[in-house]
């Protein structure tokens, strides 16, 4: 443990300790599909670190996800940074798969029209 006073200028003394071994969790959990999520919500960590990449400020991140706590997101923000490598594999393999599942489902079905096909159903279905 790290044990000082800070003095501010003109103001009292203040004690720090700091404690350099403590560990805190990160609060991710893997739910059942595999997804990686912030714990007690269902934001992935995806959005989380694209929101993050892409400019916003932790502050922002929870004021566009508010499920989410500034602690937790802060505390994402810092394991990303530690190991971005590995989040970076692992979210590029989810959008692969993402895409592997996607490129099935339309193989096995036939996306091209239904807009079209739709509207004409609900306009014969109009008196």
């Amino acid at each position: 443990m790290i044990r000082g006073k800070i003095r501010a200028e003109g103001a009292r003394i203040m004690s720090l300790s700091i404690q350099p071994e403590t560990t805190e969790r990160v609060p991710l959990v893997v739910n059942a599909d595999g997804a990686v999520l912030v714990e007690g919500t269902r934001v992935p960590l995806d959005a989380v670190i694209e929101a993050f990449n892409n400019g916003k400020t932790a502050e922002e991140i929870v004021f566009s996800y508010t499920t989410l706590g500034l602690a937790d997101v802060y505390a994402v923000i810092a394991y990303y940074l530690r190991h971005q490598r590995d989040v970076d594999d692992h979210i590029a393999e989810r959008r692969r798969d993402a895409g592997a599942l996607r490129a099935r489902i339309e193989s096995h079905s036939d996306v091209r029209g239904i807009r079209e096909r739709l509207i004409a159903r609900q306009k014969s279905q109009q008196p």
